[in-house]
């Protein structure tokens, strides 16, 4: 098989791979994964069977009279298992295992994804290329080019016409001081000691002072007969002799400072356990959030997780507890809320990208979503904030709170509202909150509540 044949089969096998995890994603059984390890099941290799060829039956074998039969299966090595007893050794062929990075770069690629995670804390800082300059350094870190370019600017700068100068003290009845105002309005950058230093000579060479010499009438005269020549057409025409340089043009180079940021992320996972959280919602906010998890965790260099459950009140558990636990109470959101600021106080915001992530069936009692639950969201510092409403069948009723927090804050670029009332609205459950996240990185359009994706991305 040629390189073109292998670069063909291998794109087919990746995708057929994304296809198989958007498919484990809403209906695979999740269980079978933990928070370092990820298991789709996918066929990765085909078994080898063996077939006879009809043109020529001989040979041993254990068919009839010693022909084998075609399809007839061939003895187990030596030493195998005992005949009827099961194998010990799993079917791992039937599962691709990826880390989290790798899942989370499967997961952009089915979606369309595209976060880049942001690097807060500075761990490290190191050397990079000698690209920074400073007034003071070694000897043999003096940038000549830098050297040179700024003698040069200055000299450009200070250069002007001295024949068109000096001309100027031939107009009748003019001093020093008449021609230093005249150059100086005429913005020729030269000096009142230049122009009496000119004076003197002239002086010298003619026998009487300078304003005594009455070549022109007046300056406007002068300007009116002499051009003055630019500093670039003298320089064309006579070349440089030198350059001035002085102490403050050096420049040393010295590597520029790198500054190496870990990128840290805390998410934290709010879940409503009150009585009418079912196992089928339950299931659904599993399904939504386990994939979440692992691609964060993919996604940045150190990430930590907690997890908070409420009816009417809130309290911190484990990662078992979280997707099971069901209480027979009430539900008040604004208490998870509460237990969310505090718990992110360990995290400071400069320091940490902050997720939280929350679900329910969207009941909450009473006013408490837009009298406290919304003013938290508001007041929480976070990358961003999302909800995702589980209703199977459709919305109740009474279930206000995710079109509440939508019409309150789903212009902001970092809250995203998404309902899930099935196994198959998963993915673009995932991808409505993620691309949240990364439109917000890209300082795009505010948004992402209202907006889904489906089937590896395409736009509704």
């Amino acid at each position: 098989m040629g390189l073109t044949e292998d670069r063909e089969r291998f794109r087919e096998a990746g995708e057929k791979r994304r296809e198989d995890l958007a498919e484990f994603i809403s209906h695979g059984d999740l269980g079978g994964s933990d928070p370092d390890r990820v298991r789709i099941p996918v066929k990765i290799v085909d078994l080898p069977e063996f077939e006879y060829d009809r043109r020529a039956a001989g040979g041993v074998g254990q068919g009839q009279e010693g022909q084998p039969q075609p399809g007839q299966p061939v003895d187990p090595e030596p030493g195998g298992d005992e005949e009827g007893d099961p194998g010990e050794e799993g079917g791992e062929h039937e599962y691709y295992e990826m880390d989290p990075e790798e899942f989370a770069r499967e997961l952009d690629e089915e979606l369309g994804l595209d976060l880049e995670p942001k690097g807060k804390r500075v761990v490290e800082e190191v050397e990079g290329d000698f690209t920074d300059t400073a007034r003071a350094g070694p000897r043999g870190t003096l940038d000549v080019d830098e050297f040179f370019k700024r003698g040069l600017k200055r000299h450009l700068a200070t250069d002007f016409d001295e024949a068109y100068v000096r001309e100027g003290l031939f107009v009748a009845g003019a001093d020093v001081d008449d021609v230093f105002a005249w150059a100086r309005d005429q913005e020729v950058p030269v000096s009142r000691a230049w122009i009496a230093d000119a004076a003197a000579t002239l002086a010298e060479e003619h026998g009487e002072p300078a304003e005594s010499l009455d070549r022109w009438q007046s300056f406007d005269a002068l300007d009116e007969e002499v051009d003055r020549e630019p500093t670039a057409h003298r320089i064309r025409r006579e070349g440089l002799d030198s350059v001035p340089f002085r102490r403050e043009d050096e420049r040393f180079r010295h590597p520029e400072v790198i500054e190496k940021r870990e990128r840290n992320v805390v998410v934290v996972n709010v879940r409503d356990a009150s009585g009418s959280m079912r196992e089928t919602k339950r299931e659904l906010v599993e399904r939504v959030f386990t994939p979440m998890d692992w691609y964060l965790t993919g996604k940045y260099d150190a990430a930590e997780f907690r997890y908070v459950v409420h009816d009417a009140e809130a309290w911190e558990v484990d990662r078992e507890e979280f997707f099971g636990i069901q209480s027979g109470g009430g539900t008040r959101i604004s208490s998870a809320y509460e237990l969310v600021a505090e718990i992110l106080e360990e995290y400071p915001y400069s320091e940490w990208n902050r997720y939280v992530f929350a679900a329910g069936d969207s009941e909450n009692a009473g006013s408490d979503t837009t009298d406290a639950v919304i003013p938290m969201m508001e007041s929480i510092d976070a990358n961003l904030h999302a909800y995702v409403e589980t209703q199977p069948g459709g919305a109740a009723p009474n279930a206000r709170h995710a079109d509440e927090v939508e019409e309150a804050l789903g212009d902001a670029d970092d809250v995203a509202v998404a309902r899930v009332s099935e196994p198959d609205d998963v993915t673009d459950a995932i991808y409505e909150i993620l691309s949240t996240e990364a439109e917000g990185d890209r300082g795009a359009t505010p948004g992402g509540a209202t907006s889904g994706r489906i089937d590896g991305g395409e736009d509704r």
